[in-house]
């Protein structure tokens, strides 16, 4: 269950980050192109913009999809006759929690703000997530 849901988070990711990248890049060619009254689909620019769709959508898809995977190994692990010294699930747990930490750090990064608290504050936002829907899943 879990894999399908990590593929089809990375087929929607891919598919949806596609269609609205094609449709963006292609307005904004269209745009660039009435200004300078100019067929620009041959050019540098015209290719890049094709380009730009695709790699986007590669990234938005496959991130969730390996991040999901690193997650799940402990679990595959354990189900192959693997023991691991903890329970996999925490150890599923750990990971998760781990990356998102380092999300949170990454961004902190980007936006030349601290690293900690920005780490912090994504581990935060998961942890609330996932106790609402704990909260709202258990019967």
């Amino acid at each position: 269950v879990c894999l399908g849901a990590a593929i089809a988070l990375g087929m929607s990711g891919v598919s949806s980050a596609y269609v609205s990248e094609v449709a963006e890049r292609k307005h904004a060619l269209r745009k660039l192109e009435e200004a300078m009254i100019s067929d620009l689909n041959k050019s540098t620019h015209g290719k890049a913009a094709r380009l730009a769709p695709l790699l986007i959508a590669l990234v938005n898809g496959l991130a969730p999809l390996i991040i999901s995977l690193l997650i799940l190994t402990p679990l595959w692990l354990s189900n192959t006759g693997v023991t691991l010294p903890v329970s996999p699930l925490y150890v599923a747990i750990m990971i998760a929690l781990l990356l998102i930490f380092l999300l949170g750090v990454f961004l902190g990064r980007i936006a030349d703000i601290s690293w900690l608290r920005s780490g912090i504050q994504t581990l935060l936002v998961a942890l609330v997530t996932a106790a609402l829907i704990y909260l709202f899943t258990v019967q």
